[in-house]
């Protein structure tokens, strides 16, 4: 039986009155993901149709998913709230703080000793608050979450920007920050601006090297890594129910990489198996009898350029594989044109590493495919030419395909499986040479590859690709290598090429897990002790951020002029990092200092106006908070763009930074900002960038007159004392500006006017 049935049901219980009367107060046939949206209102029932980019709505989510590395600031907030209890649902998956580095055992075991002191207080915080708890082992958050808690129809946030994953299962699936989640595992409705919608139309079907990976590298050539800023993204079409649920997820995972809000599709036969195949039929039985309000309306799907906002075509039957970057997971290139490009950009032509697995393809699917590549190594005589190794997403997963023998035909490539976690994919990797920062290229099937993501060196050239693509190049150990036209020489000096992969959507012999790895919470946790040491390196307990005083801002400094890209990993970088993700001051050493300043190019070096002197950013950051000066924080286009991770927004917020004026933000980090009492702010004119200078000190001339849709009016005087009036934009409602009024939305809750 599925875990939390009851609520499913209760979710098909609900949908078809409150999509039949939101139909009605809309006056036209319904998306799928308006139908999600309608059925999840926190008022219940709809009363008003709602404005797309427009209206804030509150809603009221299913469940909440934390990983590790996000939970402890999350679980440390939410035990300023004052509850008994998680008000819904709500897991934690530890996964984000083992590093791959020899093998998953000894992986495993090491992180076990070395972050022993977070796994046992995420342990006992769960057991005491009614949170359900994997271990470390258990596998990634997202392919847990998919095969033991998604359902179509639902919605769901979580601590990690590819919570969207779970779109694969039909669900709309948000990540957030810790203090978002803290709002609804508090009880309290879940805010969202109504997001515009994008539809996907696939049409012909998968076939041969192309694999449900392309489908997301291709729409992300399309819309960048902005394109889909506040809205979500609904795939339709033959294209959409021919292919498997966890292809499905793969798409929708990749499309945190676009900035979308979610990513959903369809409920559809490939779920329906899916969810029998991982022991919820009786969650397939209660789908089946909702099923139509599972989908789009058919009208929708037969116009949707009347339907949706942007409507995008693809043909699957013409759709070649792609490599995405490097440096960034927007740079589409078909494979038939990777080597024409890789030789004008000097990319080296050299494949040091290939990696598979990750959240974004590690399902049997997907491992399967890759080890019919792998077996053609012997049955060829072939060679691998760069490292290769495969990261399974979950215990199951590890379990089902040993169990299958796909892990001894990987073994038999000299391939090296790690632990059922993150790993490479978000820096924790701790790869023989990367101190070194050597010009090397690397391919994987992970979602993000921004520069020094896999393995700390800014020079490690990261292309993204299909599982079974990564297989075949690692093996080819050349980037200008196109498996669908190129032979190979293997050991005996002749010419072969690799025949095309094949794989089993689902496992003919069921999945398998002798221990999956869950930890049941307490029925009554109100005896469980949460101890945190007091001297901890790793974790600190939360003291409340101070409220504001009711004043202009003045005689701030201006901290850093960040240059070009900043996303959360310039901001708060994970890697070695992780493992401060539970104490605010020790990880607030990493603030900035992967930004790029400005007014000399480089990173984490930036002028001390006290001083006169260049510094680490957050030791000039820490400085004028000593010095009781306020600061500010300027930056470019999709400011915050990648993971979810709130550190991003708290440690400013603690090393006294009050406000943050860019040209645009990424959705996630806005609310983040926003929930920890900062000031997030854009440009009413964009040029008015080039203005701001190294010396500037900045005054806010209104900020007393904070209200929606005011801009509010900062002056920045220059150091020969001339002065540039600067207009910022703002998106606060009223609710917002009470967050910031108190000093965080969290301070709310605990004072109970939330």
């Amino acid at each position: 039986m599925a875990f939390d049935i009851e609520m499913i049901k209760k979710v098909y219980e609900n949908m078809p009155g409150r999509v039949d009367k939101a139909r009605e107060i809309v006056g036209r046939p319904l998306t799928l993901t308006e139908k999600i949206l309608y059925n999840h209102l926190w008022d219940g029932n709809p009363t008003k149709a709602f404005g797309r980019g427009v209206d804030y709505v509150d809603f009221a989510p299913d469940r909440v998913a934390c990983q590790d590395a996000t939970a402890q600031m999350a679980l440390l907030q939410f035990m300023h709230a004052g509850k008994a209890k998680v008000a819904v649902p709500t897991t934690v998956h530890c996964d984000h703080l083992i590093q791959a580095k020899i093998d998953a055992a000894t992986d495993l075991a090491r992180a076990k000793t070395q972050s022993n002191e977070v796994f046992d207080f995420l342990s006992s915080v769960s057991n005491k608050y009614g949170i359900g708890f994997w271990k470390p082992g258990a596998g990634i958050i997202h392919q847990v979450v998919l095969e033991n808690y998604a359902f179509p129809g639902g919605m769901m946030i979580g601590t990690d920007s590819h919570t969207v994953n779970a779109g694969g299962l039909g669900m709309v699936a948000i990540g957030v920050g810790g203090a978002d989640a803290v709002d609804v595992m508090s009880g309290m409705a879940w805010e969202l601006k109504f997001p515009k919608l994008i539809g996907v139309k696939l049409t012909g079907k998968l076939s041969g090297w192309t694999a449900p990976k392309d489908v997301i590298l291709k729409v992300a050539g399309i819309l960048t890594v902005k394109g889909g800023t506040g809205a979500i993204v609904e795939y339709f079409g033959e294209g959409a129910t021919a292919m498997s649920c966890t292809g499905k997820g793969t798409i929708c995972n990749m499309g945190a990489e676009i900035g979308a809000t979610t990513s959903t599709f369809g409920y559809d036969d490939s779920m329906s198996r899916y969810l029998r195949s991982t022991n919820r039929a009786d969650v397939a039985d209660a789908a089946d009898k909702v099923a139509s309000y599972l989908t789009g309306d058919p009208e929708v799907y037969a116009n949707p350029h009347e339907y949706f906002d942007q409507v995008i075509e693809i043909n699957l039957s013409t759709l070649e594989p792609h490599l995405n970057g490097p440096f960034t997971p927007d740079l589409a290139t078909p494979i038939s044109k990777m080597k024409e490009e890789a030789i004008k950009n000097n990319w080296p032509l050299q494949i040091q590493v290939g990696l598979i697995g990750s959240c974004t393809n590690s399902s049997y699917e997907d491992i399967s495919r890759a080890a019919s590549l792998a077996r053609q190594v012997a049955a060829k005589n072939l060679k691998t030419k760069a490292e290769f190794t495969i990261t399974p997403g979950s215990e199951v997963v590890r379990s089902t395909i040993e169990r299958d023998g796909f892990i001894d035909t990987f073994h038999k490539i000299g391939a090296t499986v790690f632990a059922n976690a993150c790993g490479p994919c978000i820096g924790m990797w701790d790869r023989e040479g990367a101190e070194k920062e050597e010009r090397n290229t690397i391919v994987h099937s992970f979602n993000r590859n921004f520069s020094k993501r896999a393995d700390g060196n800014p020079n490690t050239l990261a292309f993204v690709g299909s599982p079974e693509l990564v297989t075949a190049m690692a093996i080819a150990g050349d980037l200008g290598f196109n498996p669908l036209t190129d032979k190979l020489i293997n050991e005996d000096g002749e010419e072969v090429m690799l025949d095309a992969p094949t794989g089993d959507e689902l496992p003919a012999k069921g999945f398998y897990a002798e221990d999956p790895g869950f930890q049941a919470p307490a029925a009554d946790g109100s005896g469980v002790q949460v101890v945190v040491n007091p001297v901890s390196e790793r974790l600190q307990l939360l003291a409340p951020f101070d409220a504001w005083d009711g004043k202009n801002i003045t005689d701030a400094k201006l901290l850093i002029k960040a240059f070009g890209k900043c996303t959360t990993d310039h901001i708060s970088m994970a890697g070695p990092w992780l493992r401060f993700r539970g104490h605010l001051d020790n990880i607030s050493n990493n603030m900035l200092i992967g930004a790029v300043n400005a007014f000399n190019q480089k990173t984490n070096s930036v002028k001390n106006q006290l001083t006169g002197e260049y510094d680490a950013v957050p030791a000039v950051a820490r400085a004028y908070k000593a010095a009781g000066v306020p600061s500010i924080v300027v930056g470019d286009h999709n400011y915050g763009e990648g993971s979810s991770r709130e550190h991003a927004a708290m440690e400013p917020r603690f090393l006294g930074v009050k406000a943050v004026l860019v040209k645009s933000f990424a959705r996630i980090h806005e609310t983040n900002l926003k929930k920890q009492g900062l000031l997030g702010l854009t440009f009413a004119n964009e040029a008015d960038y080039d203005k701001i200078q190294e010396n500037d000190t900045i005054n806010f001339l209104d900020l007393t007159e904070f209200a929606p849709g005011k801009p509010l009016t900062l002056e920045f005087v220059h150091a020969d004392g001339k002065k540039d009036i600067i207009l910022a934009n703002h998106t606060y409602n009223e609710g917002q500006i009470g967050w910031f009024v108190a000093g965080s939305a969290l301070n709310l809750i605990a004072a109970g006017k939330a």
